[in-house]
């Protein structure tokens, strides 16, 4: 399997993560959560980073820097889903692929399904078409998302992995 990998830091400046870490803390206060050092390093490792990542990477990142267990990441998924922080974005090799939405531009996927590198992209047009078509049929859209797959520029006419 070709592992996508956490990307380096985000150049997000200390007042920004503070504020960011805040959102979530603010989540989970008003949800009844206790706010947990566990889910503190969760929360800042996905907002520090960008990148699509599974739980086996996210959990090597901060086990590498603190003791926290899988099960806590996996209680905390939700919880960082839910607060808008993170969004699941694709399911490949039975895992589940994550990246962090919150301060985001909104963005859609090429995914190669040979050397299964993802390629981010903007398109105005599909916002543009999802916010028609919510209105015409009456429709409170919560999100979406938009994804191709297919065969990138360099593995066209490559055999498949």
């Amino acid at each position: 399997m070709a592992a996508t990998k956490i990307l380096a830091e985000n150049p997000r400046s200390p007042e920004e993560l503070g504020e960011d870490l805040g959102v979530f803390r603010k989540y989970l206060k008003s949800k009844g959560f206790r706010v947990t050092r566990e889910r503190e390093a969760i929360a800042e490792c996905i907002l520090r980073n960008h990148g699509h990542f599974d739980v086996d990477e996210l959990f090597m990142t901060l086990r590498s820097k603190k003791p926290i267990s899988k099960a806590s990441i996996y209680r905390a998924l939700p919880l960082l889903i839910e607060s808008g922080l993170l969004v699941a974005v694709y399911l490949e090799d039975g895992h589940m692929h994550y990246e962090r939405a919150y301060g985001r531009e909104r963005h859609s996927h090429l995914r190669c399904l040979n050397c299964r590198r993802i390629f981010e992209f903007s398109a105005p047009e599909l916002e543009q078409a999802e916010k028609r078509i919510c209105r015409q049929e009456g429709f409170k859209s919560k999100g979406s998302k938009f994804e191709i797959w297919g065969l990138c520029s360099n593995c066209q006419g490559e055999p498949k992995k």
